[in-house]
């Protein structure tokens, strides 16, 4: 396995950030790392880089101990910070063909080329960084992560800062480099993540709480459904909350609710009672478990 993280601790001052955690990725997966803030993935992820050093516990990145081989396992890895580190002053291109030379890569010129192709920088590479729009700072980073061709990324936030379609196009950009790299990816966007991972790791107050397939943790964490429905006709939320098995609403818009619920099919059938007793009618009707988002919240409330 690319990166194994055994018995995991670190403090400050007081307070401990991470306590005591473990979880493997494989070789070729993409792994979310999820958690609140101040939950210790932040943290986490810089003692896997080697960017700080952990209290206690072991890292071994690529079959190499972090403690014990730094200077190898930052060879084979790829970092993008969640404060993404760039110097304002230097061209874009200027600025990866330093951080190639600091990688000593022989063909520097032609691999800087590809990564800015890779990430769509090609229209901005003459300009000063400190000019770019947070977005394409982003991009930048990401180039930097990518100019050695490492084995394994750490990307904490790699989307901040980007706009609808640039997510997209970085979104295809992480599935496609993780066909051949492992890829450690944080995010606070769950659509992102679901997007993107068939497996996710939640870190809570320091503790992992929840290591597996997003299809697994749909099905052990979602007991509750939520039914959407749009009524044609103005319905207000009272006469929906006198339903059995309604556990919570939420109204939107144009007539529209979704109620929480554990017997969804119950819930289906009452509404449809409600349309034809009170001669209202239903535009649309459908029903869904938890997503990652709903997952998330209950995991980590």
């Amino acid at each position: 396995m690319s990166i194994s993280v055994s018995n995991l601790t670190k403090t400050f001052g007081s307070q401990k950030a991470v306590n005591n955690i473990s979880f493997q990725v494989n070789s070729g997966e993409i792994v979310g790392f999820l958690g609140p803030n101040g939950a210790g993935k932040s943290t986490t992820m810089k003692m896997i880089a080697g960017y700080i050093t952990a209290d206690g516990g072991n890292i071994d990145v690529c079959g190499e101990s972090v403690v014990e081989n730094s200077c190898n396992t930052k060879k084979k890895i790829g970092y993008l910070p969640e404060a993404n580190p760039l110097y304002f002053d230097m061209y874009v291109r200027e600025y990866l063909i330093f951080i190639a030379e600091i990688h000593q890569i022989d063909e520097k010129f032609k691999r800087v080329k590809e990564v800015i192709e890779l990430v769509g920088l090609q229209k901005e590479v003459n300009k000063k960084i400190g000019q770019l729009s947070k977005g394409y700072k982003q991009r930048v980073g990401l180039a930097a992560a990518l100019v050695h061709d490492p084995e394994v990324l750490i990307l904490d936030e790699p989307t901040s800062g980007l706009d609808p379609n640039q997510i997209i196009e970085i979104r295809e950009v992480i599935k496609k480099l993780g066909l051949t790299k492992t890829i450690l990816f944080s995010s606070h966007i769950m659509q992102e993540v679901e997007a993107i991972c068939n497996r996710v790791v939640i870190i809570h107050k320091g503790q992992i709480v929840a290591d597996d397939q997003l299809n697994n943790l749909q099905l052990n964490n979602s007991s509750n459904h939520y039914v959407t429905i749009q009524f044609k006709e103005v319905v207000s939320m009272d006469m929906l909350q006198n339903l059995k098995e309604v556990l919570s609403i939420k109204d939107f818009p144009d007539s529209t609710f979704t109620i929480e619920t554990s017997h969804p099919e119950v819930m289906r059938r009452q509404l449809l009672e409600i349309s034809i007793e009170r001669d209202i009618n239903i535009i649309s009707l459908n029903s869904e478990k938890q997503n990652l988002e709903q997952i998330f919240k209950t995991l980590t409330n």
